[in-house]
């Protein structure tokens, strides 16, 4: 099949974009996920109440919405929308009872929460270029909102959108049936994709390697946590005591603390999707047909220092695999998923155990083989699958890419949290050039001679662009 050609299978991709509402919108909106939320509570109590007079809970998505009829309506709550309530009850229920089949620890729907996503499924909503209709209960006024960008997938894909808030933000999540697209890949070649912190993806096809550096996104995660130390260290003493209710201010705080957290995820997630999208791309030029990944489970199950252990919790290792796997899908590739101990100490000539290796370079004292130790662990995953031809010594052409954007020279984490404060001057501080009490940014002078390495060079600045 030539290249481009669109193959019958579909896969379904969701956008979440966020909502440009007024007040009286978004409150209207918060009612819809307030009424799911009381509909989510009522579930709970119904089937709690059933349990303590012996009957047996209602988790089936028929007769759960049987069982709604017995309730009323709920608020602006619309039928799809109270009927999308009960599915996301049913199909929780029903996944925690498969894991502990499995022997897998789950647990049954149990807490209530005060706001619950409302999802509409296709003909229930209309869409008009970048405003969209969501349903509500008969008799109520049509309630319109915007979405902040175009959505990215045609309108006669989409299936259904979700209203969900996060961080204090309305979003919509636009899930849309979107096409397989057939490259001219080859089902016998192979390559190896070794997931890590420094580079959150490295991947070997024979000869050819592929490093994708996560500088952007480990600058993001140190600014973050800074500025998240920073704020307890100041509220501590100002924080309510265990079962004290908190003032307005501390609302407020909260609040704020919420939106920083789902503003660092988010940007986190948009690096990991910019990186994976890199790997696929280098899989279809090199008409790769299936994508071996380390598979990093049980990593975190053994102690491995504070610092350590904050770091391999911070990964983010799962969204990694999921959305690798998922543009993978869409363009063709098959993904499996191998161990990965031992491949990054391992030599892929003569097969023996290294030391630990210092640093990003390996050498072997054996075979005095040497190269870059995430292309060596990429190389021995790719060869544990047993198919294709895979070269036993480190690729010779190795691509450079970068996924995320670099913080801000004038990010305000910046000028509050840079340790090297005393050492430079930066004149966005309200100080002039080499004053004692200048703020921690970095310099002009700085930033004329950048460190040697390959993760220094920043993005080009619209003000520093003639």
């Amino acid at each position: 099949m030539e290249s481009g050609a669109v193959d019958p299978r579909l896969v379904h991709r969701t956008a979440r974009i966020r909502l440009r509402v007024t007040r009286r919108q978004a409150d209207r909106c918060y009612g819809l996920l307030r009424s799911a939320g009381d509909l989510w509570a009522w579930l709970l109590d119904t089937n709690r109440e059933r349990l303590e007079q012996g009957a047996a809970p209602i988790v089936g998505y028929q007769a759960l919405c049987r069982e709604l009829t017995t309730r009323g309506p709920a608020g602006e709550l619309s039928v799809v929308g109270a009927r999308s309530v009960l599915g996301r009850y049913s199909d929780a229920w029903f996944q925690a009872a498969k894991r502990r089949r499995k022997g897998e620890p789950a647990g049954f729907p149990r807490r209530k929460r005060l706001l619950v996503p409302v999802r509409f499924h296709h003909q229930t909503f209309q869409l008009d270029g970048q405003r969209v209709r969501l349903p509500v209960a008969r008799g109520r006024p049509a309630l319109w909102v915007r979405i902040a960008r175009p959505i990215p997938y045609p309108a006669a894909q989409v299936r259904a959108v979700t209203l969900v808030a996060d961080g204090g933000q309305l979003w919509l999540a636009v899930t849309a049936a979107v096409p397989v697209h057939q490259h001219d890949l080859d089902p016998d070649r192979v390559a190896g994709v070794d997931l890590g912190i420094i580079h959150p993806y490295a991947v070997v096809a024979e000869q050819v390697g592929l490093l994708v550096s996560g500088r952007a996104i480990r600058a993001e995660s140190f600014l973050h946590l800074r500025d998240q130390q920073a704020r307890q260290a100041k509220t501590a003493r100002r924080a309510p005591r265990p079962g004290q209710r908190g003032s307005r201010r501390w609302r407020r705080y909260r609040a704020r603390l919420r939106r920083v957290e789902a503003r660092h995820r988010r940007r986190v997630h948009q690096a990991h999707h910019q990186a994976a999208s890199q790997v696929v791309a280098f899989a279809v030029r090199q008409r790769v047909g299936v994508l071996v990944v380390g598979d990093p489970t049980g990593i975190t199950s053994h102690d491995a220092g504070r610092v350590h252990n904050l770091r391999l919790r911070q990964w983010r290792r799962t969204h990694l695999v999921q959305a690798l796997s998922n543009k993978a899908e869409q363009a063709g590739i098959e993904v499996r998923l191998v161990d990965e101990r031992g491949t990054s100490s391992t030599c892929p000539a003569c097969r023996r155990r290294v030391p630990k290796p210092s640093g990003r370079r390996f050498r072997c004292p054996a075979c005095s083989l040497h190269g870059h130790r995430d292309l060596v662990g990429a190389t021995n995953i790719a060869a544990t699958l047993g198919g294709g031809a895979i070269s036993a010594t480190p690729p010779t052409l190795v691509e450079h890419r970068r996924a995320g954007i670099v913080p801000a020279r004038r990010d305000r984490r910046r000028h509050l949290h840079d340790q090297r404060r005393r050492q430079r001057s930066c004149l966005a501080s309200g100080h002039p050039d080499g004053h004692k009490g200048s703020s921690g940014c970095r310099s002009s002078h700085a930033t004329a001679h950048p460190a040697s390495g390959e993760d220094q060079a920043t993005r080009p600045n619209r003000a520093n662009v003639a």
